[in-house]
């Protein structure tokens, strides 16, 4: 079995219930949910234009390999109705492998650990609730570390109605 941090996102509908259907979807792709982190509304980074996101992050193990893994989740946004259209536009559901083992992946399709969750704090804040000691495979940092260097970016938890 590998463990891999997975980061989810929504910001068209109901976007905490499309979280929740991503989790279960998840289980049924056999990617078994180990934690998750709590729920954080966080602002658009580089297209601001568009609603504001809910993201959590989950730890997850599976058999699968990354390139399986990754087939895996654009299967499940897929069938959630993500349609690629906007480059980090406006989505029912976004999917990223933050962080497979120790693999280190660069090839087209897939880079992990994911080039940018480093200065992303809406991918830190909710991986340092579970695990901030986590040592990033490239650049060595925790992610403790990482999220004390991030540039200010709202993130604040969500209160569900």
């Amino acid at each position: 079995m590998k463990q891999a941090f997975l980061s989810l996102g929504s910001n068209l509908g109901d976007r905490e219930e499309h979280l929740l259907s991503a989790l279960e979807r998840l289980e049924a792709a056999g990617v078994h949910v180990l934690r998750r982190s709590s729920i954080y509304e966080t602002e658009p980074q580089d297209f601001h234009d568009q609603p504001w996101f809910l993201n959590l992050v989950v730890e997850v193990e599976t058999e699968l390999f990354p390139r399986l893994l990754l087939a895996r989740l654009q299967a499940i946004e897929l069938g959630m109705g993500r349609k690629r259209g906007i480059p980090k536009g406006p989505r029912p559901i976004d999917i990223d492998i933050l962080l497979c083992g120790d693999f280190v992946i660069d090839t087209r399709e897939l880079k992990v650990p994911h080039p940018r969750m480093s200065d992303r704090r809406f991918v830190l804040e909710p991986l340092a609730e579970l695990a901030p000691d986590l040592h990033h495979p490239v650049n060595g940092k925790t992610v403790r570390e990482m999220l004390a260097e991030t540039q200010a970016q709202i993130v604040k938890p969500w209160r569900s109605a």
